[in-house]
């Protein structure tokens, strides 16, 4: 078998065999598939799509191109797994929770690209903090924390990590295909038995509407099940960033405040719970999703969350006080602008992904994965729709590192804020369920 076999097969419109896919898929890993052969292959899966089975096995081939994690716990392995968004800080606090309701969550996240955050790039702003241990270090924590929130290892899904750079610089990152194999690989590998994906839809997605984010729901949750992992998914709204901050350090904050309940954005705490309740459900740790509901409420009122995130973080390296004590640990920026608005009146519409880039252009984001990114800047206070303000409620706060930077991202949060005199309709935050 060639490779510009599978490429012609998959051209002209042809279903692959699972020896197709996984002759190509060891080709990817071991690099017998050239970088212009894994290029025509992307292009080919955009154009003619796969097929669910087709998507099965690529998913499947992916998974088992690196380690696949067993586990001998007492509780079910779980995880969950967001698309993409603005102050989308809900592992923070989902993770913990999770570990306090019964269940092991091996988080293997991801770092941010374009104008979505990324989980690990957070906690990267902890000092100390280890996003990228062994398979030994993930496997301790796990059995002994309850959860751990680490990166993706060379040893884990190698194939997507080829594939992902060569989408990303050839227009096919948009593929449904290649995206769910993309997830589901990763997550696969972890040996996760559960499994709930937050599939954004709005302003601030990758998304943006309701057809394009049911479309890929769909497919993740088919794919995943059919790939032995119970799988469900709650599609989201993002027409608002999720959390009051955007930003490394910034998010990280707020999670902190969530979990001890300082301050809790009503947004984050409704996602929150209704993402653990599902995974409870489903893994049988929930006699229904009130009853999930029930539970993850408890294990953030009472603390116990906030326990066992500090417990992860001091097991990864990170301070052993650092729930109580985040602000002395995390860096800030030197600069500080509060952003208001010319004429005073309600926020009837947010340009989220323009509030993404307003990050960016403080340098608390990437435009390519080379990218550095500077922990401490970024954007608090945001206003979100059906708020009033004027020229005392600001719409943002400012934090940057020089006033150039300051200037852009300001001009960047004006313009993504459109205000009315009237208050938007409200829309409902968990759009729909796809189980």
């Amino acid at each position: 078998m060639l490779a510009q076999e599978v490429i012609a097969a998959k051209r002209d419109g042809r279903a692959l065999s699972r020896d197709e896919i996984e002759f190509f898929i060891r080709g990817l890993t071991d690099g017998t598939v050239s970088g212009e052969q894994a290029a025509a292959f992307a292009m080919a899966v955009y154009f003619q799509k796969m097929e669910l089975g087709e998507r099965v096995m690529l998913t499947e081939a992916m998974r088992d191109s690196g380690d696949v994690l067993r586990w001998d716990l007492p509780g079910p392995v779980l995880d969950k797994h967001s698309t993409g968004g603005v102050g989308d800080n809900i592992s923070l606090m989902l993770a913990p929770a999770l570990a306090v309701c019964g269940a092991y969550v091996p988080m293997i996240s991801g770092r941010g690209l374009g104008h979505t955050g990324g989980t690990l790039d957070k906690f990267d702003a902890i000092p100390g903090y280890e996003t990228q241990p062994d398979v030994a270090t993930l496997r301790r924590v796990t059995r002994a924390v309850g959860c751990a929130i680490i990166g993706q290892t060379g040893a884990v899904a190698p194939a997507d990590k080829r594939l992902y750079s060569i989408r990303d610089v050839t227009a096919t990152v948009e593929s449904v295909d290649l995206i769910t194999a993309s997830i589901l690989s990763k997550k696969l590998a972890a040996g996760l038995e559960g499994l709930v994906l937050d599939v954004k839809c709005g302003s601030g997605a990758f998304m943006d509407s309701l057809p394009k984010a049911r479309e890929l729901a769909e497919s993740l949750v088919r794919v995943g099940n059919d790939a032995g992992c119970a799988t469900s998914a709650l599609i989201t709204d993002m027409n608002e960033p999720l959390a009051r901050a955007a930003g490394n350090a910034l998010e990280m904050q707020n999670a902190v405040d969530f979990l001890t309940g300082r301050e809790i954005d009503s947004r984050l705490w409704d996602v929150t719970i209704a993402l653990g309740a599902e995974l409870l459900a489903n893994a049988g740790l929930a006699s229904g999703g009130e009853a999930g509901m029930e539970m993850m409420r408890a294990a953030l009122q009472s603390g116990r969350a906030a326990e066992r995130f500090g417990q992860m973080v001091a097991a990864l390296g990170g301070p052993a006080d650092f729930v109580e004590k985040a602000e002395s640990h995390l860096e800030k920026a030197p600069l500080v602008e509060e952003v208001y608005v010319v004429e005073s009146g309600f926020v009837q519409a947010i340009d989220t992904r323009a509030v993404g880039m307003a990050v960016v252009a403080l340098g608390g984001g990437r435009r390519k994965s080379s990218d550095p990114i500077d922990y401490a800047v970024g954007l608090d206070w945001l206003a979100g729709l059906g708020q009033h303000v004027d020229n005392e409620q600001p719409i943002a706060r400012l934090h940057g590192r020089d006033k150039a930077a300051l200037a852009e991202a300001k001009r960047r949060v004006v313009a993504a804020y459109e205000i009315g005199d009237t208050a938007p309709p409200e829309t409902p935050l968990i759009i729909e369920r796809i189980g």
